[in-house]
């Protein structure tokens, strides 16, 4: 059976030489559901590292409670808490084989040898790396090394996975194929999964719900797609990816809904509410034509290869469209803009 993870109230104090301490983790609560796969999203610096370390066993919150399950394992050190780890650096024993590294874990749990034996098999085919059991980690690729650091943390059957930014050190190819293969294992092993990553991308693919961190505070939790297009707040939306930001003012639509008075024009919205907002709109709402809306110049394109990126003036704002496929339009261009979908609304 899967386990749930809470975190109730967490704070974590680093004491200053001088002065009060360092409050790096602000009172942080958290409810990761069984068998999820759930992101920790920060800049660099946000806590997000050190909220794993505490789930962990491995740093021991100032206040606040850990509990896997019903089972509060605040006070418990990281042996008793049967959590696998995958760290940044892969942390392999460069003397050992590759099975030999898989079955390290197995051995300090004194597990028995018949056994040891089919478990290292069944964890390195689940990464599919069962041929490469008799090298030493520098004879493996990067990517190699990830999967076996992956395969010693499943072969003890952990209760929780962590993963701390485990793709961070490999190319964008191998990136995208492990972060696929994540997702097969934590579906595979039924396990619940915690991923630390700046890479917001990843997080989105892969994941889930996510959590979005700031100075140590969790800024917003939900699913990829409902954190991107309803951001909380500034902060988030730039985050999660280009935003363009127009100031609103927020009214009642005829519907009940809402709708957002703004420079682009009468827009759909939802979120804050308000006579002075700000609308968050992606590139990929604005929408270009030769006519039939209003008027702006482009005065930068890029062309991207699955899309083109325009940048746009109208009046006294700056906006960026992005557009499939290959350039229509030329720099200064006029042409029309119109805005696709609902744009999200946050406090000034």
């Amino acid at each position: 059976m899967p386990t749930a993870i809470t975190l109730t109230n967490v704070v974590k104090d680093y004491p200053a030489a001088k002065g009060p301490a360092t409050r790096v983790i602000d009172h942080v609560d958290l409810s990761i559901n069984p068998g999820e796969l759930f992101f920790l999203l920060g800049p660099s610096g946000c806590g997000k590292t050190t909220i794993l370390r505490m789930i962990a066993g491995f740093i021991e919150p100032t206040d606040g409670r850990v509990r896997f399950g019903d089972r509060d394992v605040t006070d418990l050190p990281a042996n008793q808490r049967n959590t696998g780890m995958v760290f940044q650096s892969y942390a392999l024993w460069p003397h050992l084989t590759v099975a030999e590294n898989v079955a390290f874990g197995l051995r300090v749990r004194k597990t028995p040898t018949s056994e040891v034996t089919e478990r290292i098999g069944s964890a390195l085919d689940a990464v599919k790396m069962r041929s490469f059991s008799d090298r030493k980690p520098n004879q493996l690729s990067g990517g190699q090394q990830q999967r076996v650091a992956l395969a010693r943390a499943l072969v003890i059957r952990p209760d929780v996975l962590l993963l701390d930014e485990p793709l961070s050190n490999l190319d964008a190819k191998l990136r995208h194929e492990l972060r696929d293969e994540i997702r097969r294992l934590c579906r595979q092993f039924e396990m619940t999964t915690i991923c630390v990553t700046h890479d917001r991308e990843e997080a989105m693919a892969i994941g889930d719900r996510i959590a979005v961190l700031d100075k140590g505070r969790v800024a917003q939790v939900g699913p990829p797609a409902e954190v991107y297009s309803r951001p909380s707040s500034r902060f988030v939306a730039e985050f999660l990816g280009e935003a363009n930001f127009v100031s609103a003012s927020a009214v009642s639509a005829p519907d009940g809904g809402s709708m957002a008075d703004s420079s682009l024009g009468t827009l759909p919205s939802a979120g804050a509410v308000g006579p002075s907002v700000t609308a968050v709109l992606r590139p990929e709402q604005i929408r270009l034509t030769r006519e039939g809306g209003l008027q702006a110049e482009i005065t930068n394109l890029s062309f991207v290869g699955h899309h083109t990126r325009y940048s746009l003036r109208t009046g006294e704002l700056s906006i960026v469209s992005l557009q499939a496929g290959s350039p229509a339009f030329r720099i200064g261009d006029r042409v029309c803009i119109s805005v696709d979908g609902t744009a999200a609304l946050v406090a000034n």
